[in-house]
């Protein structure tokens, strides 16, 4: 008697916290779902959207890295607004295949590259060079400075990086990077830091004049 093939066993599901949306270009409007997982904490809406409206400028065509990418809802953006392709690295299984469900159905979704595995040793490829980072690791796990040991020897000349983190937490990087915009709500300290010269050994690109900007807190779409 001939047995039927066994079917893989359906990769376990998590319950949905909420939802975020992307927020501007050719796929606004998108849900990202929010996973019920511990450390995840997705980037305010209004947080995000000041933080686009800084990244206007060098958006079109860059290579942006999302570590620790979550709910996808950073790198996802970028790509929405411009950008030509993008690394999404998270180490969660079913948080990978929402993501790589979400980028097989979105028009043009082929450029983003969503990479199962821990974000510190994935770092140690040096894969790159990225010309926009976002670093955005769950608040407990104190990974800011590895990361950044990592992340800045694949940074192109001229690259961007975003951190975030608790409130409390002090985000500086090394000289030849500069801070470009910081803010603080009442959960979180983000900062927006650029190379102090660009690709083509000129100036550094300004965005939206001079001033601070500081969003007020927003909670997830549920």
């Amino acid at each position: 008697m001939s047995k039927r093939p066994q079917r893989p066993a359906p990769q376990a599901s998590r319950p949905v916290a909420g939802h975020v949306r992307v927020i501007g270009g050719r796929w606004r409007g998108t849900r990202l779902p929010v996973a019920a997982v511990d450390g995840l904490r997705p980037t305010p809406d209004r947080v995000r959207e000041t933080l686009f409206n800084w990244l206007a400028p060098v958006l079109p065509g860059a290579r942006v890295l999302d570590l620790f990418a979550g709910s996808g809802a950073l790198g996802l953006e970028s790509v929405s607004r411009g950008a030509a392709a993008a690394v999404l690295v998270e180490r969660d299984p079913v948080l990978v295949a929402s993501l790589r469900e979400i980028a097989g159905r979105l028009e043009g979704g082929e450029v983003v590259e969503v990479v199962q595995a821990d974000a510190l040793r994935w770092l140690s490829t040096r894969r790159g060079p990225f010309d926009v980072a976002f670093l955005d690791p769950p608040f407990a796990s104190d990974a800011w400075q590895a990361a950044l040991a990592g992340v800045l020897p694949a940074m192109a000349p001229g690259g961007w990086i975003y951190l975030e983190g608790p409130p409390q937490l002090d985000l500086v990087l090394p000289a030849p990077w500069q801070l470009h915009r910081d803010g603080r709500t009442r959960d979180t300290h983000h900062a927006l830091f650029r190379h102090a010269g660009n690709a083509k050994g000129g100036p550094p690109v300004d965005t939206l004049g001079s001033g601070p900007d500081t969003p007020p807190a927003v909670q997830a779409d549920t």
